[in-house]
């Protein structure tokens, strides 16, 4: 992907990683040495992993060109402090800092930007990738690697680097919350640089239409201390933020989420240190909840009803999202819900998550837990959702728990290609199978 020294010794580590992979024991589980993840299929750690610490990092800004190259485990907190410095961002960026470029890539993220820009695997060039085989290959647009890797999830490989493009940006965004009924003018309202809603309840839903402006009229909020942006929506109808803390704005209280670990309790706000006002921290404390289930032992202690996680991220055709909400709101009842619009930038499909690329779709995500019934099985509410999302022509992102049947999942995700990947660049199943990884949690 270039000459640069520093690809030098990105290569001296992608042969040192390659001959890793290689060490472990046929049939040993692979998996990262990660710090941080933001996926929410928990999993007993790994006995052995692979050291991909010397992918983390952005090895080159190209201002002219408006490319970047990146290392797969680079942070988007990363990615985005390398970038802005030069007046640029990437096409979409996710909205909590620690999701990794790679693994936007693999998995999928979205973020505002996404109703002009798609999805982030849409702004990348090229990508090198360690496959499951234990070969690093290169692959650019228009190859079969390239297009199948999206949702893959780490089971065709992990990408290593990315050159990826960027757009400009301006010093600050302003912002306009509009209250409005019939979702529907979601499609008036694409003259903007960033789209997104929030769903208090029913009746009770606002646009939030963001545009770059090169200075403010007064001095921008900060939401990142005292202040929290959600709450914010309902009470300003126009705000201003800098652009970082713009791209950021989710992550101070991981959308609203943070409210669960009482982050925001007015006297509790005031003594939790401001560095640890993050959606990583956050997450580890749910992964320690999940691992010792602290809080389903003390709803037991209280006789509460048991409650099933329901943690998210499904995109509904918008002609279909009145529908799906009023079904939200009756069967579910999780609230505020997040709304991003999204559109493919071009009219290439990804195999592995068949997105209709004349089809305006909006996310939906919903992070919460919900009471369950007398009589109510394993994964209720998450299953009806999975059905009602698929009877509504829509699509479920595969970073937390899933309950679908074997043959259906295979039918909404492509089976047929997803195996011939498969065959190609992992034959001897040295990775997991994205159906026993998302869905049996293996």
């Amino acid at each position: 992907m270039g000459n640069q020294p520093a690809l030098t010794s990105h290569e001296r580590a992608a042969a040192a990683l390659r001959d890793q992979f290689a060490a472990l024991p046929p049939g040993a589980p692979v998996r990262l040495a990660k710090t941080t993840s933001n996926l929410f299929r928990f999993r007993e750690p790994a006995t052995r992993t692979l050291d991909v610490s010397a992918f983390s990092g952005v090895l080159s800004v190209d201002a002219e060109a408006r490319t970047a190259e990146v290392g797969g485990m680079t942070t988007y907190e990363q990615l985005v402090d390398a970038t802005l410095p030069y007046g640029l961002m990437p096409m979409v960026v996710p909205q909590l800092k620690t999701i990794t470029l790679g693994g936007a890539v693999a998995g999928l993220g979205i973020e505002s930007t996404s109703f002009r820009n798609g999805l982030p695997h849409e702004s990348v060039l090229e990508m090198e990738i360690l496959t499951g085989d234990g070969r690093i290959v290169h692959t650019k647009r228009g190859e079969e690697l390239y297009r199948g890797f999206p949702n893959s999830y780490g089971t065709l490989g992990y990408a290593l680097l990315l050159k990826i493009e960027l757009e400009p940006v301006k010093p600050f965004v302003e912002l306009r919350h509009v209250k409005f009924d019939d979702p529907m003018v979601i499609a008036d309202h694409t003259d903007v640089d960033f789209l997104d809603g929030t769903v208090f309840g029913p009746g009770d839903q606002y646009l939030t239409l963001g545009r770059f402006v090169d200075k403010t009229p007064y001095r921008p909020s900060d939401y990142t201390g005292t202040e929290i942006f959600y709450k914010s929506i309902p009470d300003r109808e126009t705000d201003y933020l800098t652009i970082r803390d713009y791209i950021w704005r989710w992550d101070t209280d991981w959308f609203w989420c943070s409210r669960a670990f009482g982050a925001q309790i007015p006297a509790v706000r005031r003594l939790w240190p401001k560095r640890y006002l993050r959606s990583d921290v956050y997450r580890k404390i749910v992964a320690w909840d999940r691992r010792y289930q602290l809080s389903a032992r003390i709803g037991r202690l209280r006789g509460a009803a048991p409650r099933e996680p329901v943690i998210q991220d499904v995109e509904i055709p918008l002609a279909r999202l009145a529908e799906f909400l009023e079904f939200f709101h009756r069967d579910i009842g999780i609230t505020p819900v997040w709304l991003c619009p999204v559109k493919l930038r071009d009219k290439e499909t990804w195999p592995l998550y068949p997105m209709d690329p004349d089809t305006l779709y909006v996310n939906v995500g919903f992070w919460a837990t919900v009471a369950m019934k007398p009589g109510d099985g394993p994964g209720h509410h998450n299953r009806l959702i999975e059905q009602v999302v698929t009877d509504l022509g829509g699509h479920k992102s595969l970073y937390s728990e899933s309950f679908y049947s074997r043959e259906d999942f295979w039918r909404l995700y492509n089976g047929e290609r997803y195996r011939a990947l498969k065959r190609e660049f992992d034959p001897d199943g040295r990775l997991p199978d994205l159906y026993d990884k998302c869905v049996r949690g293996r």
